[in-house]
């Protein structure tokens, strides 16, 4: 198990043998996700794709006819019928 000292600024040294093996180079981004009260270090996505389903809708299945309706009138002025 590879272990790591936060700093006073918040700062983490990753081990080498974690940045081998994923891997991981001078300049990379990483992304920190929390699952189940753990924090896992990711690359970042490498694509729109990647990203899909990690931000809930406000209700399903979302209405897309409608999105464009309220998108289309709000940047008219109008306001949207259920406001």
């Amino acid at each position: 198990m590879a272990t790591s000292v936060i700093t006073r600024k918040g700062q983490v040294t990753i081990p080498k043998k974690i940045r081998d093996e994923i891997p991981l180079h001078i300049g990379d981004r990483v992304r920190f996700v929390i699952r189940d009260g753990e924090v896992v270090l990711k690359p970042p996505p490498k694509s729109i794709l990647e990203l899909q389903g990690s931000v809930e809708p406000s209700r399903r299945p979302e209405d897309f006819d409608e999105i464009r309706a309220t998108v289309k009138d709000r940047r008219s002025g109008k306001a949207p019928e259920n406001e």
